[in-house]
């Protein structure tokens, strides 16, 4: 010890200060330490802290050791394993797991077809993984790539079914009607029959909701043998989702169709896209951009997608595509499909297909099927026009549904719990669950085994109603099934006053009439302003249609009947009823004209006789669209007569015999031929010398007592 140590051992006081200066202790217990001037206390206080250090001192050298001893003996343990797998690979006895890994995909790629520019990306991306290290990131990324790349049915095809009557069999046997669809789809096997070759079509079935559209779609899959895979694109804004994403993401995926193709496994599938008119745009991109290429037959034969980013041929595929309008599919895309137009289900469409298909499957879902428990024909008819008041059946099936659940409660509760005990209903695996599960809970252990055993549902059989149970719903007891009828006639008048005309409208759940309500404002009289006032909830088109026939109407009973100066000093209010309702389109332009000339003529019309057609101001009628929904709500509204423009003759011979029974069609090219059906009982003196008293000039006193007031 040199001579400054000793000094410092010799001096207690010295002694603390140089403990608490050397030592790691905090900057308050230094502090407090060298602020003390008793002795033993500085003393003291110094032996803490340095007790402190030693030990904190003597944990981390532990720890250190601890952590050398560690890693010494995990290098030891790799360096063993690396040798020993060297050793055996030297010996041929076993090779590690990239190895079985490359081997594994050079088997897949042998068994595959790919075409050259894939097989030549394969390779490429094989000979990565063979010298990567499995630790390596890239590692897992290039094994997913080439895991996706041999999932491809490269080559791969079903064998197609062109058997005409086979096709038309299955697509009868799963839907009613849809006539165009049948034909196009045997047209396309006869095709393919012909050619020994069926290429990839693109269809697109547009349709009110409910008549089919998505269900048609497997059973053109299962008539033609071909696999089948659905996915819908409402709301789809990003464009990953039909194109993939860049290998680079983490977590990166292709897009819908590599794996629909993935998943059916065969080159040619049937795939279904869903709701095109319903595809979204978001800052991701345009998906409906995006399937341009998909469903162009010049393109998709090398289809590329994002992850996999080698060319994928889908001209084999048959894609089906569905809609609700074809307003809001942009015109690019609409321009690369076919359409094929759906329209709603008539009222013996409907009846057909609740008594072959949705009665007999409500009813087995209802767990009736043996049970005497029929619906009749007139319940459903009141089903069909009182409830179910759609293009399609969907409505109609959950009403049915209803009526046979409601059943099955009524059965029930009539026959009492005891008709059916807990023991009999159990099977025997039940009856055996029931005794574990009254054993004491004391002495069953809450283990994962006996947990789900405790929760397992109990098998159970089903109940075999009595053959003494039999209910029959008719039109009579539907209301206690059903609650009160949600719609009554759409024949607002059974005699129609001047100035009311029954138009028909096409909407979103088929036709409807639409009437067309004309009154006068005010009272006639020399001093009376003309006007027209519209409301309905009319929208653009159809008020300038308002327009239009008001305009044609004036010049029209100017030239026919000069003498009757109705429209020169009338102010009328115009309505369609239903207000809230949006209404537009060209189509009532020839009821609106009809209505107002009622009301200037004073001639009430015919309640049995609806008209569509859209009017110029020259008087032409133009072609309209939805003919058959029209004709179907004409029906339903009582009329006898339909007047629609001669452009529409086409789609008034295709309609089926059963939509125009009891209907006389009337084609029109100008609204002369309208104005003679309808207006043709008009005394043409009487009515020119209409309104001339209502209107005539009144005597000098009594003008100016008028001016006066």
């Amino acid at each position: 010890m040199s001579q400054s140590a000793a000094n410092i051992a010799d001096e207690p006081a010295k002694l603390a200060d140089f403990a608490a200066a050397v030592s790691g202790g905090e900057m308050e217990e230094v502090q407090s330490i060298l602020s003390s001037l008793n002795i033993e206390q500085r003393l003291s206080k110094a032996l803490e802290v340095i007790k402190r250090e030693h030990m904190n001192a003597q944990l981390s050298s532990k720890i250190s050791k601890d952590v050398e001893n560690k890693i010494q003996k995990r290098q030891r343990e790799y360096w063993l394993m690396e040798q020993m797998k060297g050793i055996k690979r030297e010996l041929g006895l076993e090779s590690d797991g990239k190895d079985k890994l490359v081997e594994k995909f050079k088997e897949k790629a042998t068994k595959l077809a790919m075409p050259e520019p894939v097989k030549k990306v394969f390779d490429e991306e094989l000979n990565k993984l063979t010298h990567l290290e499995p630790a390596a990131s890239e590692f897992n990324v290039t094994r997913n790539y080439l895991d996706w790349l041999t999932q491809i049915p490269w080559g791969q095809r079903s064998a197609e079914n062109f058997g005409i009557q086979h096709a038309r069999d299955v697509l009868d046997e799963d839907h009613h009607g849809l006539k165009d669809v049948k034909d196009r789809i045997l047209e396309f096997i006869a095709v393919g029959k012909l050619r020994g070759t069926v290429e990839g079509k693109i269809l697109c079935m547009v349709g009110p909701p409910g008549v089919g559209k998505t269900s048609i779609g497997k059973s053109i899959a299962r008539a033609l043998n071909r696999q089948y895979y659905r996915f819908s694109v409402g709301g789809l804004t990003d464009v990953a989702e039909i194109k993939g994403h860049r290998r680079t993401y983490v977590g990166a995926l292709p897009g819908r169709i590599i794996q629909a193709l993935k998943k059916c496994q065969t080159e040619n599938p049937l795939i279904l896209i869903d709701e095109v008119d319903k595809i979204g745009r978001g800052h991701q991109g345009d998906p409906s951009s995006a399937m341009l290429e998909l469903l162009d037959p010049e393109q998709n034969n090398s289809f590329l997608d994002h992850y996999l980013d080698v060319p994928v041929d889908l001209s084999k595929v048959l894609f089906v595509c569905t809609a609700n309008m074809t307003d809001t599919i942009p015109r690019p895309l609409l321009d690369r499909m076919e359409m094929i137009e759906l329209s709603g289900y008539v009222s013996d469409e409907k009846m057909a297909i609740a008594e072959r298909y949705l009665a007999p499957q409500a009813k087995e879902l209802s767990g009736l099927k043996e049970a005497d428990v029929k619906l009749d024909q007139e319940a459903i008819i009141e089903l069909i026009n009182k409830y179910c008041r759609e293009s399609g059946v969907r409505n109609l099936k959950k009403q049915i549904e209803k009526v046979y659940r409601k059943s099955a409660l009524k059965i029930i509760q009539d026959l009492g719990e005891d008709v059916l005990s807990e023991d009999k209903a159990l099977t025997e695996e039940g009856k055996a669950a029931a005794k574990e599960s009254e054993k004491d809970d004391s002495e069953v252990k809450d283990t994962p085994e006996n947990i789900e055993k405790e929760t397992t549902e109990k098998p159970r059989v089903a109940l075999k109603v009595p053959d003494s149970v039999h209910i029959t719903i008719g039109k009579d007891n539907l209301k206690d099934y059903v609650g009160p009828p949600v719609f009554t006639s759409d024949r607002l008048y059974d005699v129609t006053p001047p100035g009311v005309a029954m138009g028909l409208a096409w909407t979103s759940m088929g036709g409807a009439a639409l009437y067309v309500e004309s009154i006068l404002e005010n009272a006639l009289s020399y001093n009376s302003r003309p006007g027209l006032e519209r409301t309905g909830n009319l929208k653009a088109v159809m008020k300038e249609s308002t327009q239009i026939a008001y305009s044609f109407a004036k010049g029209l009973l100017a030239k026919q009947f000069p003498n009757n100066k109705f429209f020169e000093k009338a102010r009328i209010h115009l309505h369609c009823p239903e207000g809230a309702v949006q209404k537009d389109g060209p189509s009532a332009g020839i009821t609106m004209a009809t209505s107002l000339l009622s009301l200037a003529l004073n001639k009430a019309l015919d309640p049995t006789i609806a008209m569509t057609g859209e009017l110029t101001v020259t008087g032409k009628v133009l072609r309209i669209g939805g003919l058959r929904e029209k004709t179907v709500a004409a029906r339903r509204a009582g009329a006898r007569m339909i007047i629609f423009p001669r452009d529409c003759m086409s789609d008034w011979i295709e309609l089926p015999e059963n939509i125009k029974e009891g209907i006389e069609g009337k084609p029109v090219d100008w609204y002369s031929d309208v104005y003679d059906l309808v207006f043709a009982d008009v005394d043409k003196t009487a009515a020119n010398e209409l309104w001339k008293k209502e209107l005539a000039k009144p005597p000098k006193e009594d003008r100016e007592k008028e001016d006066d007031d």
